[in-house]
């Protein structure tokens, strides 16, 4: 039977529009596929510009999670929306051939504001503000953030604005592109601008076949080079950088120009160079060669210098990988260090001589700690309860089914009272542990057994002056947290059971949407940009 193709798309009518043009293509090559639609950050968090999200890949980071978990298999993207390095098993499967890559200007009114001080132009791309500003530096920016129609209705309703900047490609493909739109010859696209990528896992032999037979070979080589351009620079979301490739037919010539701004639009290098194809290997090279040597590592860096005077220093009370930390925006400072060390205790054998009907795990130290002690077969449970999807992702991969996984320890409590049979569980936890579990379940008759798994223990160190956030990751943290520190800073907090904790210290807490790491670390990001 013949694969059925899952593909990945945000939910807007654009995304949708590019997912089904994906879709038709395919059909017309003989494969079959279904639209499966991903909210992302980008489209959840409406109220701040894409270069305050600090997240790299704001529209695509739940798309590349989705295809690792197998949900999808390929993602259908704005080009431009794409970071220049895709994580780690994916890959580039295919670009579509280029729509019109120019930026386009909604009048509210007329063009009189034109030459005029104070006209107010909308946009939430850091690169038409500041190319913007820099043809009309008497005139001012603000936000628009949403998609292509939340921001025309955005603009209907403003009194204020004169105009709003878009994507050419974007309006014509829902067919919102109105006939007076100002097409913005003189604003260097963004790099990709006008086209449609395709991603796929490198190890999907079936989808990346497919694929690759949607490519145009003229695009690939064109938006190569401008992305290439980006990387080089070492620019993203948080830099204005600029960039278009076209090929003449004729000549066989490639065109290229690029451009670098100061993020008020007060500076600019701009770089132009041809090449034939077959020999533009370094086109990209020489042209960020050009702009870096013409000092655009310096302009990048003052406007670095101007964030450094608006930092926000955050701490966290567990290590984080360096890929963690990169989540942040240029904008935060962290320092992290363990303020829980976690030692196993040796669990005894006779623990396990006999089934045990009904077992509860809160914790992945609690599948580590008993991993410690035993092995797999040697764990003779019949029923696991458990906190949380990702230590329910541990026990099933490495020691048994779970019966049922609760969102926090107070959920699961309700859950046991109302489903259990016999009226025995046996708890593996901690010697630093809430009583919202034991405590629920003896209220409602069930004869708790709790056994010490391994031992939490606080490693608190004060932590200086200038911090404005705590990250916490357990209510123990918090504990190891006031040892030595006060309470009057911002708690973030992975889950609700931490958030349950720290209000009871803390004036300001702060709850991360999902208990991860990655989503704390948006957290941060999100409030540091209000």
């Amino acid at each position: 039977m013949q694969k059925i193709i899952k593909i990945g798309t945000r939910d807007s009518e654009l995304a949708l529009w590019q997912a089904n043009k994906v879709r038709k293509e395919l059909k017309e090559l003989g494969y079959e596929s279904v639209i499966v639609p991903i909210k992302s950050l980008g489209d959840i968090v409406l109220d701040k510009p894409l270069y305050d999200l600090g997240v790299t890949g704001v529209f695509t980071k739940n798309l590349d999670v989705a295809m690792l978990n197998g949900d999808i298999d390929i993602a259908v993207h704005s080009l431009k929306d794409v970071p220049t390095v895709l994580p780690e098993g994916i890959t580039q499967a295919a670009v579509l051939r280029r729509d019109d890559y120019s930026d386009v200007l909604l009048l509210k009114g007329n063009e009189e504001f034109f030459g005029q001080p104070g006209g107010i132009i909308a946009t939430g791309s850091l690169r038409r503000k500041a190319m913007w500003l820099d043809r009309y530096p008497t005139h001012k920016v603000e936000g628009l953030r949403g998609n292509v129609n939340t921001r025309l209705q955005k603009l209907e309703e403003s009194e204020t604005w004169d105009g709003a900047i878009f994507a050419a490609a974007g309006l014509y493909r829902i067919g919102k592109k109105p006939e007076d739109a100002i097409s913005l010859s003189w604003m260097t696209p963004a790099p990709g601008q006008g086209t449609i990528m395709v991603t796929c896992l490198q190890k999907d032999d079936y989808s990346l076949d497919a694929c690759e037979q949607l490519n145009h070979k003229e695009t690939e080589i064109c938006t190569t080079i401008e992305r290439e351009f980006l990387h080089l620079l070492e620019g993203g979301c948080s830099a204005p950088i600029g960039a278009v490739a076209y090929i003449d037919g004729k000549t066989e010539e490639i065109s290229f120009r690029g451009v670098l701004l100061k993020k008020d639009g007060s500076k600019k290098i701009s770089v132009a160079k041809t090449a034939k194809v077959g020999s533009h290997r370094y086109l990209a090279k020489d042209c960020a060669d050009y702009v870096i040597n013409k000092g655009g590592k310096e302009l990048m860096a003052e406007d670095a210098e101007d964030a450094v005077e608006t930092l926000q220093n955050i701490f966290s009370t567990k290590k984080l990988s360096e890929l963690q930390k990169e989540i942040l925006s240029e904008e935060i400072g962290i320092k992290d260090s363990d303020f829980i060390k976690i030692r196993f205790n040796r669990i005894p054998a006779k623990v396990m001589k006999n089934e045990i009907k009904n077992v509860i795990i809160t914790s992945q130290n609690g599948v580590e700690a008993l991993l410690n002690s035993f092995t797999r077969d040697e764990m003779n449970f019949k029923n696991i309860y458990c906190v949380g999807r990702r230590t329910k992702k541990l026990i099933e991969n490495r020691i048994g089914k779970v019966a049922h996984a609760a969102k926090n320890a107070k959920k699961l409590a309700e859950y046991l009272a109302e489903e259990l049979d016999t009226k025995k569980v046996t708890y593996f936890c901690s010697n630093l542990r809430l009583d919202v579990l034991p405590a629920s379940l003896k209220a409602e008759g069930i004869q708790v057994t709790e056994i010490e798994a391994y031992k939490t223990m606080l490693s608190s160190e004060k932590i200086d002056d200038e911090v404005s956030g705590v990250l916490f990751y357990s209510p123990s943290g918090i504990e190891s947290y006031l040892e030595e520190n006060n309470p009057d800073r911002v708690a973030f907090c992975i889950g609700e059971t931490t958030a349950v904790e720290a209000r009871k210290y803390f004036e300001k807490v702060e709850v991360a949407n999902m208990p991860s790491v990655d989503s704390l670390l948006e957290l941060v990001n999100l409030y540091y940009s209000r």
